[in-house]
């Protein structure tokens, strides 16, 4: 697992130590930051369910200002730390341990210019077919108090076998990648301030 392109590009990252997280391949990172690189430099992205950093770091390495990684994994997180020590992003890179749900629950809404620009949203596969009610609660709290409003951006990874609508959120693109979907979604500007 590498950095592709920007600052940091050929760096080597380190890997899951096992199946719980699953990195996204070269070609399928460089096709979906190609869409998504002319809103990265100075942009706040979150990583969720991060695995070891690969999508947060690439775009740091990218002109991100700023990266908050979301991981409940104890290995992964450890690698995680190690590939932010590596690079040398400790001062723009925040990690969150814990449960998603319990941890977005827990924090204040950021004021609208530390809202995410991008979001990536990569569950793992089993959490679409066993709790879908959950994500679909996570995609709304994200939508409606996290998201900056009408040009954020949250990228859904997921089985391309697996359909989960996640409203308050519209897609304006998607891609297929073997097996793996990326959907890229908005949400509305109206969803901006909707009830917890």
């Amino acid at each position: 697992m590498r950095i592709i392109a920007g600052e940091f590009r050929g760096r080597r990252l380190l890997d899951p130590e096992s199946d719980i997280t699953r990195p996204i391949t070269d070609r399928a990172k460089q096709s979906l930051f190609d869409i998504l690189a002319p809103g990265l430099p100075g942009a706040v992205v979150y990583d969720c369910f991060c695995g070891t950093g690969s999508m947060g770091l690439e775009s740091l390495s990218r002109g991100a200002r700023h990266a908050i990684f979301f991981e409940r994994d104890r290995s992964a997180l450890r690698r995680l730390k190690r590939n932010i020590e590596t690079l040398e992003l400790a001062e723009r890179a925040t990690v969150r341990p814990g449960d998603l749900t319990t941890t977005l629950a827990s924090l204040a809404p950021p004021p609208s210019d530390a809202r995410p620009d991008v979001v990536f949203f990569d569950p793992p596969y089993r959490l679409l077919r066993e709790t879908p009610d959950m994500l679909r609660e996570l995609a709304r709290r994200l939508a409606g108090f996290h998201l900056r409003p009408g040009t954020g951006v949250l990228v859904f990874r997921h089985d391309d076998a697996d359909d989960l609508p996640l409203p308050p959120m519209i897609e304006f693109d998607r891609r297929v990648y073997g097996s793996m979907r990326v959907e890229l979604l908005r949400a509305p500007s109206n969803e901006s301030n909707a009830g917890a």
